[in-house]
């Protein structure tokens, strides 16, 4: 077995928040038991290997600086992918569109009986 295959994966969630477009990594994701929600797990921000600082990454690293974990509405999310290593988390601005999608209700499945 190769030290590649002991390695936890690396999650890339993006997700939308008052109209920006926002990117993070982490290690674990879950649908959580929040009904709606997906959990995160142990965000991963990286190390700073340059003098360059991106006021992105710094501004998401400050806002879960002392989040243990943090819960993301489903209907948020954009998409949720498996990544080889982490990138830098980053805020972009969403379209520049007037239409907003409304919240929807996730029902649970329902039983064959009913």
């Amino acid at each position: 077995m190769s030290s590649k295959d002991k390695q936890e994966p690396t999650y890339r969630i993006v997700y939308q928040q008052q109209g920006d477009v926002v990117e993070i990594y982490a290690r674990y994701i879950y649908q959580s038991d929040l009904h709606g929600f997906i959990e995160v797990e142990q965000l991963l921000f990286g190390e700073r290997s340059s003098l360059v600082v991106d006021p992105d990454a710094e501004k998401l690293k400050a806002t879960f600086a002392d989040v243990k974990r943090t819960f993301i509405p489903m209907h948020s999310i954009v998409r949720i992918d498996e990544v080889e290593k982490e990138g830098s988390p980053k805020i972009s601005k969403g379209e520049g569109s007037n239409i907003s999608h409304f919240p929807t209700r996730f029902l649970p499945p329902r039983d064959e009986d009913e």
